[in-house]
């Protein structure tokens, strides 16, 4: 299916700077409950199953692209509320994608 770049600019994906990441012990698969400082639209909350690669702790501080229109999704007891994104290696890990310099929470991507 391909997708029109109107469709593309309906997605609003951010950065953002994680303040908070903790173990997320009621998830089914591996994961991390992080809150992200997202500037302008404030903290938002999310799920992301990237416990191969990272530790709560290398991820406080560290900015990450995230879309943040989506609908929020209820997983186990946590509202996830953006979704973080990532690139899945070969060996099914996922990568956080970031700015390679910092920049301003809450630029959109453009």
């Amino acid at each position: 299916m391909l997708a029109s770049p109107d469709q593309f600019f309906d997605i609003e994906i951010k950065v953002g700077t994680i303040v908070k990441a903790n173990t997320f012990v009621a998830a089914k698969k591996p994961a991390y409950q992080l809150l992200i400082d997202f500037g302008d639209i404030g903290l938002k909350k999310s799920s992301a199953q990237i416990t191969d690669l990272y530790t709560p702790e290398s991820l406080v501080g560290k900015q990450v692209l995230a879309v943040v229109n989506f609908p929020p999704k209820q997983i186990a007891n946590f509202l996830s509320e953006v979704l973080v994104l990532g690139l899945t290696n070969a060996s099914g890990e996922v990568i956080l994608i970031s700015p390679d310099c910092e920049v301003e929470n809450g630029l959109r991507l453009s």
